[in-house]
C-alpha cells in the first residue's frame, strides 16, 4: 500500500514536472515570438505629388531596395500615387523605371491617338483643320482640358495587368492608398478600393492637363488640391514607421512663375505649405529632394531627377538602415509580366442614346469570345475614342472565372456642333482659308455632317454625310465642288490643239462638280471596302484660243465605282513606318457628251507604298501607282494627269517632280517614287526625292511601260511640321526640261 502511494507521488511528481516544463517552454517561446513581432515594427511609405518631380520617387525606392527595407504600407497622391501604385502592384524599382524611360509624356500629355487607330474619315479630319472649337447656341467652346487621360489610362490597364481583378487596394502586394479630390465639394477622396488604374487616373488628374475622372458618381480631380501628403491614411493603415518623399514645390516668387502649369502648381500649394509642417513633423525618415529646378512637366529630364531621388536618400543611408531588415535582409523580387492577353468572353455596355452597339463594337474591332492583347484593347479604345463623340471612356477588366468581361462606360459628348479651321497654299489652287461646319446625329444615330468651305484664290467646297455603322455597311453622300485658273502644258486632246494654233501652252479655267453615294465597310478589320454611283460634271473654257468657241467640255458623266483601301501610315506627309494600299475601279456609262466623242470606258487604277525608318531619323519611302482605261477610246478630259506637288489630289490629277502642274496626260501611266526624308531637328525635315513614269495612250497594250521611263524628275525640299499642317518649300527639275520649278506648300492639303 505505502509502495503503490510512492509510485503514485513519483509518478505525479513527473506530471507536474512536465507540465510545469511545456507551460515555461509555451510562454516563454510565445514571448520569443512576440519579441520578434515587436521588433520589426511595420513601414509606411508615403509619396507626394509633382508631375515631372515625382520620377524622384523612383530613385528613392532605388535606395530603399538596396538598403533591404520592406515596405509593408503605401499611400500616395498624383505622381506619388501612380509610383506607389506600381510599386504595390509588384514591380521594383529597377522595373518602374524602365517603365518611365519607355514611355512618350509628349504623347501622354498630348492624348495622343495613332494615326492607325483612325477610321478613313477620322484621318482625313486630323489632317484637314488646324484647330476645333465646340458650338452650342451660336456660343463657341472651349476643351475642358489638354488631354482625357486615355493614354495614360491604357498604359495603367496594361501595366497592372496580374492585379486586373483586385478591387481591394489591401490586398495588393502591398497595401495601398491614394488621395483624390472631389471637385464639386472641395473634399479629399480616400481610394482603397475600386478598379486600381481608374483609383490613379484621378488622383493624378491635374486640373486643365487632364480631365477629371468620374468614380461612383463623383468628379474626382488630382488628390494634391486636398492632401499631397497622405501621412495620417497611412498611418491608420498601421505604419509605426514613415518613410516620406517630398517632391512639391515650396511658394515661388514672380520671377519663377512664368509658366501656366507653374502658376497652378502655386496655387494648388497655397493652403498645402502650412499643413505640411505638422505632417514632416510626424515623418520618421524625411526624404526631400532637391528639384527646384525642375517644373511638372519636365519629363524629358526623367535620368536626372531620378538621381536627385537617389542623392537624397543617400543623405539619410543611416537612417534607412536602420530600418531594414536585420536578420534577412529583405530583397525585392523582380515582377514577371509573361501575361500580356486577355480573353473577352463578355462586353457589357452602359445604355447610350445616339450610339448603336454595334457601332461601339464596331469601333473596337473585337467581339465577345476573342483573346485578345492589350495592344488590341489600346487600339480598340483609341478608335473609340479617335471619333469625338464620347467625352469620356471608362472601362474595367471583371473577372469572369474563367475569362475576363470588358465593362464600358461611355459618356456620349453633348457637342455635336463643331466650327472647324485651316489655310491652305498651293501653286495650282492657290491661297484658301477652310472654314467647316461638322454637325453629329442630325437625322440618324451614328450619323455626321461635315461642310467644308475653301474661300480664297478659287472658291471650293465639300459635302459628306455618313452614317457609321460599325461592323456593318455604312452609307454616304458626297458632294465636291473643285476649280482653278492656270496655264498648263496640256490640251487633253493629245496636243491638237497646240498643234493648230501654234502653242504650247493653254491658260484653262477647270471645274468640277461631283457628286456621289456610296455604301462601304470594314473588309478583314484592316481594309476599307466599297462602292458607289457617281454623277459628275466637268467644264474647262479657255481665252487662250480666240474663237468663238472657247469652251472645250461641258459635260456630264454616270458612272458606277469600287474601291479597297488601306492605311497604316504614323503620318500622312512625313511617315516612319506603316504602308498603304489604294485600289479603284470606276465605269463611266453615260454623259450627255458636249464634245461628240463620248463612248463607255473603264478606269483601273491603284497605288501602293511602304516607309521604314533608319537610325531613328532617316526615312525611306517607296511608292508604286499605275492606272489605265479600256473600252472604246472616248474622252480624255478624265485622262491621268500628271506634274506639280502640295495640292489635293482630285479626279486623275497626280503630283510629280520634275514637271510643272498639269503637265503630262495620257489615259495610262505607271510611276515610281523614292523619298529619302532626314528629321534632323524635332518636326524639321530635309528630304529628297526621285521619281520616273512612262505615260502615254494605251500604254499596257504597246507593252512599253516595261521600256526605259519617259519622263523623269526630282527633288530636294524642306519641311516643317506646324499646328496649320507642313509648310515645304521645293525645288524640283527634269533632265527633260530646261528648267526647273521652286514650290511652295502651307498647311493641310484641301
Amino acid at each position: 500500500m505505502i509502495n503503490q502511494k510512492i509510485k503514485v507521488g513519483i509518478v505525479l511528481r513527473k506530471v507536474y514536472i512536465l507540465t510545469l516544463f511545456s507551460i515555461f517552454y509555451f510562454l516563454f517561446s510565445q514571448n520569443g515570438y512576440s519579441q520578434d513581432s515587436v521588433k520589426r515594427p511595420k513601414i509606411g511609405l508615403v509619396l507626394t505629388g509633382g508631375g515631372a518631380k515625382g520620377f524622384a520617387h523612383i530613385g528613392v525606392l532605388k535606395v530603399l531596395e538596396k538598403a533591404g527595407v520592406k515596405i509593408d504600407y503605401i499611400g500616395g497622391t498624383s505622381m506619388g500615387a501612380v509610383v506607389g501604385g506600381l510599386y504595390a502592384t509588384g514591380y521594383n524599382a529597377s522595373q518602374i523605371d524602365s517603365i518611365f524611360k519607355a514611355t512618350n509624356f509628349d504623347e501622354l500629355l498630348q492624348d495622343y491617338i495613332p494615326r492607325t487607330s483612325k477610321s478613313f474619315y477620322e484621318k482625313r479630319n486630323d489632317e484637314l483643320y488646324a484647330f476645333s472649337l465646340p458650338f452650342n447656341k451660336f456660343s463657341i467652346g472651349v476643351p475642358i482640358a489638354l488631354s482625357k487621360g486615355m493614354y495614360n489610362y491604357n498604359l495603367l490597364t496594361k501595366l497592372t495587368h496580374k492585379v486586373r481583378h483586385v478591387r481591394d487596394f489591401n490586398k495588393l502586394p502591398i497595401p495601398f492608398l491614394c488621395i483624390a479630390t472631389n471637385i464639386e465639394t472641395g473634399e479629399q477622396l480616400l481610394l482603397n478600393k475600386g478598379y486600381l488604374p481608374q483609383a490613379l487616373l484621378a488622383s493624378s488628374a491635374f486640373p486643365t492637363l487632364f480631365s477629371p475622372v468620374e468614380i461612383d458618381g463623383k468628379v474626382l480631380v488630382d488628390g494634391g488640391v486636398t492632401n499631397n501628403y497622405p501621412i495620417d491614411e497611412v498611418k491608420k493603415m498601421g505604419a509605426d514607421i514613415i518613410i516620406g518623399v517630398d517632391v512639391q514645390d515650396g511658394l515661388k516668387d514672380r520671377n519663377s512663375l512664368k509658366e501656366a502649369t507653374r502658376i497652378l502648381v502655386q496655387i494648388s500649394n497655397l493652403q498645402m505649405i502650412e499643413g505640411m509642417k505638422e505632417k514632416v513633423s510626424k515623418t520618421d525618415i524625411y526624404i526631400k529632394p532637391d528639384i527646384s529646378n525642375y517644373s511638372v512637366i519636365s519629363f524629358d529630364k526623367g535620368e536626372e531627377i531620378i538621381k536627385k531621388g537617389e542623392e537624397a536618400a543617400l543623405v539619410v543611408y543611416d537612417k534607412i538602415k536602420s530600418v531594414a531588415e536585420k536578420n534577412n535582409e529583405f530583397k525585392i523580387k523582380q515582377l514577371k509580366c509573361k501575361g500580356d492577353s486577355i480573353q473577352i468572353d463578355k462586353i457589357t455596355i452602359n445604355k447610350i442614346k445616339d450610339y448603336t452597339h454595334a457601332y461601339v463594337i464596331g469601333k473596337l474591332g473585337f467581339k465577345q469570345g476573342q483573346k485578345i492583347t492589350y495592344d488590341q484593347l489600346k487600339k480598340g479604345i483609341n478608335t473609340l475614342d479617335a471619333t469625338g463623340n464620347f467625352s469620356a471612356i471608362n472601362y474595367q477588366i471583371n473577372d469572369l472565372n474563367p475569362g475576363d468581361e470588358l465593362n464600358l462606360n461611355l459618356t456620349e459628348s453633348k457637342n455635336k456642333t463643331f466650327l472647324k479651321f485651316g489655310l491652305h497654299y498651293d501653286g495650282l489652287y492657290k491661297s484658301a482659308a477652310l472654314i467647316n461646319l461638322t454637325q453629329k446625329n442630325t437625322l440618324f444615330k451614328n450619323d455626321v455632317i461635315s461642310l467644308d468651305l475653301g474661300l480664297g484664290d478659287n472658291f471650293r467646297y465639300n459635302l459628306d454625310y455618313y452614317i457609321d455603322n460599325g461592323f456593318y455597311f455604312s452609307f454616304g453622300f458626297k458632294s465636291r465642288f473643285n476649280q482653278f485658273n492656270r496655264n498648263v502644258a496640256t490640251d487633253f486632246n493629245n496636243g491638237s490643239l497646240f498643234t493648230q494654233y501654234g502653242i504650247n501652252t493653254l491658260n484653262v479655267d477647270f471645274s468640277d462638280l461631283t457628286n456621289s453615294a456610296y455604301v462601304q465597310t470594314i473588309f478583314a478589320q484592316k481594309f476599307l471596302i466599297g462602292a458607289g454611283l457617281e454623277l459628275k460634271h466637268i467644264k474647262i473654257k479657255s481665252k487662250t484660243v480666240e474663237n468663238n468657241n472657247q469652251v472645250f467640255e461641258n459635260s456630264d458623266y454616270a458612272s458606277a465605282y469600287g474601291y479597297l483601301k488601306y492605311d497604316s501610315f504614323d503620318n500622312k506627309y512625313f511617315p516612319k513606318k506603316g504602308w498603304f494600299f489604294n485600289g479603284d475601279i470606276q465605269t463611266y456609262l453615260y454623259s450627255t457628251d458636249y464634245t461628240n466623242q463620248f463612248n463607255r470606258f473603264t478606269i483601273l487604277k491603284g497605288e501602293v507604298g511602304i516607309t521604314r525608318t533608319f537610325y531613328k531619323v532617316i526615312n525611306l519611302k517607296l511608292q508604286s501607282e499605275a492606272g489605265m482605261s479600256f473600252g472604246e477610246d472616248s474622252v480624255h478630259f478624265l485622262d491621268f494627269v500628271l506634274g506639280g506637288y502640295g495640292f489635293n489630289t482630285v479626279n486623275n490629277f497626280k503630283h510629280f517632280y520634275g514637271y510643272d502642274f498639269i503637265s503630262i496626260a495620257s489615259d495610262s501611266y505607271i510611276k515610281s517614287l523614292a523619298t529619302v526624308d532626314i528629321e534632323f531637328y524635332k518636326k524639321n525635315h530635309l528630304n529628297f526625292s526621285a521619281n520616273f513614269a512612262n505615260a502615254e495612250n494605251k500604254l499596257f497594250s504597246t507593252g512599253n511601260w516595261l521600256s526605259t521611263p519617259k519622263y523623269s524628275g526630282y527633288a530636294v525640299g524642306y519641311g516643317l511640321e506646324t499646328i496649320l499642317g507642313p509648310i515645304e518649300i521645293k525645288y524640283t527639275w527634269s533632265p527633260e526640261l530646261p528648267k526647273g520649278y521652286t514650290w511652295f506648300s502651307i498647311g493641310f492639303w484641301f
